[in-house]
């Protein structure tokens, strides 16, 4: 029994992939009922990531910028259902012409309040490739370990930065001239893609048994600060496990304004007004599942068990996101302090993605998700999920930046006006150190292979695509509290 689907690829970038998954029933000794297999064969459309490349996206352009990415997404989705299909047609041509006129939108859009990004407009071209590369492909190292700085210290790529431009370059020539090969050879994929399905995962590979692992996690964010400058305290919000059933598809910080952006469903704890059109306005009068009358906005794709029941959720079962919705065990949200001395206060209404929802194909350069077990947490892994022994529990830990400009709230690709401390504690220049939060999420799962996080289905299911959202929307004299705590060394709620 075949089970896959097709979707689009949030922020401009896109993956269209064929694979073939099947339920159990097969001689793969750890596969439990229900698991779906993942076999290596693979065809994309790869286009550069539009959303990635945002820089300066004036409020007055927001909404353009928003629909821009998703009619990228919905371009790329409907050529490859095109290529799939195996009539021979031209494929790329078409693509980089409707991909041409939206960014062509967002540039004239951006521009008519801030500097034109040209750049923008290099990056129409995409190509066809076969998938058999893991997420480390198109920018980073899947094989870095905590200590190697997959978390701290990722400011520290601005020579990968540099060379991105020219990388960029190279792939759109590249795309310019291999167009007549691709499309010589589409319809043999296409014919190829629909005997061998469509997108599904995970693969048994994506898993490993945590007695396996070795410690690595002796280094930040999961020692805590400590040593005489550090500022040692904590604060802890308590926001409940979404008992009230808040998800949407939706992607606020993204995509604001857009329904469906994230195509994966997202778990919400504390404001409760958080969807795709919640503004700050909206934000600031709403309701809170926090205890502590913290109205800020935590989310962060689902975890599902691998059991075929298509729940109508948002997000869900038309996006090849299948399976019954995991309510974790717990929720623990915690700000620290920082190694090297004390913390200011974030700013009201800032919005922080950590870690990259598309790290299977863009590469773990922003990536930034840690599994572990209940009993294990010096074991973290970063590319695959974990098999916990009987009584031990799956964690999910996103530690988000620790560092902020000193003056955005935001930034156009969202990740520019935070990054990390260094493997010492230091931020760089021109940052400043502020509460660093932790969100840690533990679940209840079946015994052997059976969850995974959702997903766009092109990054089929890979753990490498976990990713947390936040949104600050402390009152001021709550912050000031947190802060207060931690660089008093308390801890306090």
């Amino acid at each position: 029994m075949l089970i896959g689907g097709t979707a689009l690829l949030l922020g401009g970038g896109g993956l269209a992939a064929y694979a073939t998954t099947a339920l159990a029933g097969n001689n793969t000794p750890d596969t439990m009922s229900g698991h779906q297999q993942h076999t290596a064969s693979a065809i994309t459309i790869s286009c550069p990531d539009v959303g990635e490349r945002l820089r300066t996206v004036p409020r007055s352009a927001q909404l353009s910028v928003s629909k821009g990415l998703s009619s990228l997404d919905k371009q790329v989705h409907d050529a490859y259902h095109k290529m799939m299909g195996g009539s021979g047609a031209d494929v790329l041509n078409p693509l980089k012409a409707q991909r041409q006129k939206t960014i062509k939108m967002m540039v004239s859009a951006i521009a008519k309040n801030t500097k034109r990004p040209s750049y923008l407009l290099k990056m129409s071209g995409c190509t066809t490739k076969p998938v058999d590369e893991g997420a480390g492909a198109g920018g980073g190292d899947s094989t870095k370990s905590v200590q190697d700085g997959w978390y701290q210290g990722q400011n520290q790529t601005q020579g990968a930065d540099q060379n991105q431009d020219q990388n960029q370059q190279d792939q759109n020539q590249q795309g310019q001239d291999q167009q007549g090969q691709d499309q010589q050879g589409q319809d043999q994929q296409g014919q190829q893609g629909g005997q061998q399905g469509q997108a599904g995962g995970p693969s048994p590979d994506d898993f490993v048994d945590i007695n396996n692992v070795q410690p690595n996690a002796d280094a930040p964010p999961f020692a805590a600060p400590q040593g005489g400058n550090a500022s040692t305290g904590t604060f802890t919000t308590e926001c409940g496990r979404n008992e009230d059933g808040h998800f949407n598809s939706d992607n606020v910080i993204v995509t604001p304004g857009v329904s469906n952006g994230a195509h994966h469903t997202h778990d919400y704890v504390g404001n409760k007004a958080t969807d795709a059109f919640a503004n700050d306005n909206k934000l600031a009068a709403s309701d809170t599942t926090c205890d502590n009358g913290d109205q800020s906005t935590h989310y962060w794709p689902v975890l599902r068990k691998l059991d075929g029941n298509a729940e109508q959720k948002p997000g869900a079962a038309q996006d090849a996101n299948v399976g019954t919705t995991l309510t974790p065990a717990t929720v623990t949200l915690t700000f620290r302090g920082s190694q090297v001395g004390q913390v200011e206060a974030m700013p009201r209404f800032m919005k922080i993605i950590t870690g990259d929802a598309k790290a299977f194909t863009n590469g773990t350069k922003n990536a930034n998700a840690s599994w572990s077990c209940t009993g294990f947490e010096d074991r973290q892994l970063k590319d695959k999920y974990p098999l916990c022994p009987q009584g031990s529990q799956v964690v999910r830990t996103f530690a988000f930046q620790n560092c902020w400009n000193g003056q955005d709230i935001d930034s156009g690709n969202h990740r520019d006006h935070v990054t990390f401390s260094d493997q010492n504690g230091a931020c760089p220049q021109g940052f400043k150190a502020i509460p660093q939060l932790v969100q840690r999420i533990t679940y209840d799962v079946p015994q052997g292979q059976s969850f995974a996080v959702d997903s766009f289905p092109e990054q089929l299911h890979k753990p490498v695509t976990d990713h947390g959202d936040f949104i600050n929307v402390m009152p001021d004299q709550l912050m000031s509290k947190a802060v207060d705590c931690i660089n008093g060394g308390r801890n306090c709620t």
